[in-house]
């Protein structure tokens, strides 16, 4: 069996049938199937440049990987774990088709470096669908923010109420997390696009290849300048799955706060249907399980580079057979973050804010205590002695079960003589909310510039 081996000259008998089983990685590279073609395409006709092989030779290898890879995708290859990878039973269905034409493919070059590029030609792929996914739902955001200018919510420190703000500009700190992720990418896609093939196993080629061809038809940036780095890097992927990470923790905290908003004692908004499930025992419920999934399937994200980061941990140069299972949590991390970038899209669009609800409650919580201490400061009374004075009215309200407006002038002069001449101006959420000034605030002028701006920066008509 060994003759199947791409490997095989080197042994006299038969691998055990364990090893085998234990070693394939068939089973979860095949997806790499449209990159190795790509590269092995590009490979061939790079050798023909240099005269390792001929022009027809490169062009009857070039339409056979073709033919293979549509046979692949018609679901008519049978894949076996004897072959071990989708490396070899591609060179394998091309030594089938063209004889020593298709044993000539591998020239100048190594499984290891082979594997490489693969892998950063899917990442580069996957980057670019996330780019878009993000895209889709920034625009959701953008669209539900421009719909909310009129909307004021509770803000939240320490899930305790602490100040107003407009539900565009909640909708628009979301639009910012997925620009900081989609940028991230974006960075991490520059260290992607670099060429490992032409490296072979791990010092180079005595052969006249030509790397730089290469790059370019394959679109890399440049080549990997170190032969035994790039038998060994996997830094690509520690970054893209960090990357997805941090992904993940954004839509978890996000499915977090739908989570707490759409319980009955919230009560702020009304999911879909769509997007919730019911009980096997309780007719009246309608659960969030969508969300709380969002939620959960984060750690298994986080999981996944966890278990990239384990893996290379202390692996000596340069190549070395461990970096076979990068594959499964990167390829398990993407799945799960581009399948939850799907719903939360249409599920954002789809999402309806109680506003009554939310309205007849706005003025509990004090949600204008900040605004009252700065209206103090900008009369002349210190930061510190401010803060001290509102936290006592805010006491002296809660013991007459009453609010900041409702207190007498009297007490607002005992502050500082003078302050309630306009300090009921700046009491209530209405007034808290107009009395912000600052840049990337919650003020409304400040909110109506950025959702304009966002609608331009991300081509939303």
């Amino acid at each position: 069996m060994s003759s199947q081996k791409t490997w095989g000259g080197r042994f006299s008998g038969s691998t055990d049938e364990r090893v085998e089983a234990f070693t394939e990685s068939i089973s979860f590279d095949r997806r790499l199937y449209l990159q190795d073609v790509q590269g092995s395409q590009a490979h061939a006709r790079m050798l023909a440049e240099v005269g390792l092989l001929s022009s027809a030779e490169a062009e009857q290898i070039c339409a056979a990987l073709t033919e293979i890879k549509q046979q692949i995708e018609r679901g008519e290859m049978t894949f076996s774990i004897k072959l071990e990878d989708i490396h070899t039973h591609i060179e394998r269905a091309l030594i089938e088709r063209l004889g020593d034409v298709g044993r000539k493919l591998h020239t100048g070059r190594s499984r290891n470096d082979q594997v490489a590029t693969d892998v950063k030609l899917w990442v580069r792929d996957a980057i670019d669908q996330l780019d878009l996914l993000l895209l889709s739902l920034q625009k959701a955001l953008v669209e539900a923010a421009a719909d909310s200018l009129d909307l004021v919510l509770p803000g939240y420190t320490h899930l305790q109420r602490a100040q107003p703000v407009l539900g565009a500009h909640y909708f628009l700190a979301y639009v910012e997390k997925y620009q900081r992720d989609r940028e991230r990418l974006q960075d991490t896609r520059k260290r992607v696009n670099v060429l490992p093939l032409g490296a072979a196993a791990l010092a180079g080629t005595s052969l006249p290849i030509d790397r730089e061809s290469v790059a370019r038809k394959l679109g890399f940036a440049s080549v990997a300048r170190n032969s035994l780095d790039v038998s060994s890097d996997r830094d690509f992927l520690l970054e893209f799955v960090f990357d997805l990470s941090v992904i993940a923790l954004h839509l978890s905290g996000w499915a977090e706060e739908w989570i707490l908003w759409a319980t009955t004692e919230f009560n702020f908004l009304e999911l879909p249907d769509a997007f919730c499930t019911g009980s096997s025992i309780m007719p009246h419920k309608k659960n969030p399980d969508v969300l709380e999934l969002i939620r959960g399937k984060a750690a298994r994200v986080v999981g996944d580079l966890q278990q990239l980061l384990v893996l290379v941990r202390g692996l000596p140069l340069a190549y070395n057979r461990d970096l076979q299972e990068d594959k499964t949590a990167l390829f398990d991390a993407f799945d799960t973050v581009a399948a939850s970038l799907e719903l939360a899209a249409p599920l954002i669009a789809q999402t309806r804010f109680r506003r009554d609800v939310i309205a007849a409650r706005l003025e509990d919580g004090y949600l204008d205590a900040t605004t009252l201490m700065e209206y103090c400061i900008s009369q002349g009374v210190p930061m510190r002695a401010a803060h001290e004075a509102v936290g006592k009215l805010v006491r002296l309200c809660e013991e007459r079960g009453c609010r900041l407006a409702d207190l007498s002038a009297d007490v607002y002069e005992s502050v500082r003589p003078g302050l309630s001449s306009g300090v009921y101006q700046v009491l209530g959420v209405a007034n808290a909310l107009q009395a912000f000034r600052s840049f990337g605030s919650t003020a409304p002028t400040q909110v109506e510039s950025q959702v304009t701006w966002w609608r331009q920066q991300l081509g939303i008509g």
